[in-house]
This record gives structure tokens, C-alpha cells and sequence, in this order.
């Protein structure tokens, strides 16, 4: 199933995007259709009712960005994202979904943005504003390079998904199932359990310094010794490091030290 909206937005050419929207709910796909096509920057909209019908329809239809449910019979949204990053020119991927236990997937693949259900429309207008954002971002390889190295993880603002850069974490605590992004202006609560960012994000430079606490290696300024045990300060904050992670984190400590004044 697919259709066009029949709609050019005058303006920038910039703003004259080509939509997917896939859904296996027919209410749901009516209207997420029925708010894109309302919106002045869609040129044009196929929808599609599973990621089959979606793939068949992108044989032959080029489109910009892809509004995905997550949950769906067969091939799910989250598999068939993997497939569009595939393509030689991906389009931008939306998920929309009434779940939040995928918004770290979301991000591990690049995803633009993350809706929860029920749709409104200003929220999927700001979702088209940065699809059209990304959109205009040079596309030099050293850019790209710069995002895969810096992904984003969708937290929830009052109401309201945001995409936060992986660079601005500092570090990382267990609550739960859960986790507490702390950053330098606040924190944001995500569903993912530490074990798993400890996993993730071990490339990208973070430790693992206590069962309940991850942090960036580079940003701690201090490891202390306090009579409970060591801990390191981070933004004028204290964290406990575990005795089983002490060594560990020295000799990293010691061999960051090592490189930064061999360079």
C-alpha cells in the first residue's frame, strides 16, 4: 500500500521532503499520515503496512526520511532500520512508537529522532525540523566520521524526546533496571541497564568504577585516597570506586597519563 500526498511546499528545496510512514496498525498509520500530510515541508508521502510493503515501495521510491513503528509482524523496525543503513543514500530514520525500551537501539543506529504514541502534531513537526537539520549537515567523510563517534540517546523532557550527544555524559549511574545519565547542566533517567552502556561504550572511553557507577575516563581529575576507600572526583563530585575496579583503574589512569605526554 503507498500513496502521495500530492503536496510541493514552496520554499527552500531544502524543506521538500520525501516521507515513508510504516505501521502494521492501520488507525496508527492513518494518523501519523494524516499529521505529515498536513505538513507544508512534505512534498511527498507513501505509506506502508509492514517492512515487506516498505522495501518493495523503496525499490522504486527514493525518500528522505522513514517514520518507523518498532513493533510489527515479521520484519520489526528496529531489523528493518538495519537494512535502510544499508543503502548506498539511507534516509533519515524516525521510530514511532508507544514503547520506550528501544530508544538505545534507536540511537546505536543513528536514528534522527524518537516519538512515543499517540502522535501530536508540533511533536512530529519537530521531528521534520531535524530531519531537515541533519539534512543540511555537510556530508564531507570527516563529518560523518565525527557522528558515528559521537552517537546521541533519546531521553524524555517533559513530555518531550530529546537526542542527547554521547560526549556531553559525564558519567553514568545504576538505578534499577534504569539509568542516570548525568551530564554538566543536569540528568536524564534512560531504560538501560549500566552493564549495557559499560559494553557500548568502552570505546568511547568509559570505565566501569563501581556496580552502580560508569564514568569518562579523561574527565576525572582526581583518585583519592578517603578512609572508606578510593574515590575519583569528577566535576567537583565524589564517586566510590570499588576495590575490585581499583587496579584496573589505575593502570588506565596511568596509561591515559602516558600517551598524553608522549604526544
Amino acid at each position: 500500500m503507498s500513496e502521495q500526498a500530492g503536496r510541493v511546499a514552496p520554499g527552500n528545496a531544502s524543506g521538500f521532503l520525501r516521507v515513508l510512514a510504516v505501521d502494521d496498525e492501520p488507525p496508527a498509520l492513518d494518523e501519523l499520515a494524516y499529521h505529515l500530510r498536513a505538513d507544508p515541508r512534505v512534498a511527498r508521502l507513501h505509506t506502508a503496512a509492514d517492512a515487506t510493503d516498505a522495501l518493495r515501495l523503496l525499490r522504486d521510491a527514493d525518500v528522505d526520511v522513514v517514520f518507523l513503528d518498532i513493533r510489527m509482524p515479521g520484519l520489526d523496525g528496529m531489523e528493518l532500520a538495519r537494512v535502510l543503513r544499508r543503502f548506498a543514500r539511507p534516509p533519515a530514520i524516525v521510530f514511532v512508537t508507544a514503547y520506550d525500551d528501544g530508544a538505545v537501539d534507536a540511537f546505536d543506529l543513528g536514528a534522527t529522532d524518537y516519538v512515543r504514541k499517540p502522535v501530536r502534531a508540533e511533536r512530529l513537526a519537530e521531528s521534520l525540523r531535524r530531519v531537515i537539520g541533519s539534512r543540511v549537515v555537510p556530508s564531507h567523510p570527516a563529518a560523518l566520521a565525527r557522528a558515528e563517534e559521537d552517537p546521541t540517546i533519546p531521553i524524555e523532557l517533559a513530555g518531550t524526546t530529546r537526542m542527547l550527544p554521547r560526549s556531553a555524559v559525564r558519567w553514568v549511574e545504576a538505578q534499577g533496571d534504569y539509568a542516570r545519565l548525568h551530564t554538566a547542566d543536569g540528568s536524564h533517567l534512560v531504560r538501560v541497564s549500566l552493564a549495557t552502556l559499560a559494553e557500548r561504550w568502552a570505546d568511547a572511553g568509559f570505565v566501569r568504577i563501581h556496580r552502580s557507577y560508569l564514568v569518562q575516563l579523561k574527565l576525572i581529575a582526581e583518585l583519592r585516597l578517603v578512609n572508606s576507600g578510593y574515590v575519583v572526583v569528577i566535576d567537583g563530585t565524589e564517586l566510590p570506586v570499588s576495590r575490585r575496579h581499583t587496579r584496573e583503574l589505575k593502570d588506565k589512569l596511568v596509561r591515559a597519563a602516558k600517551q598524553d605526554w608522549s604526544r
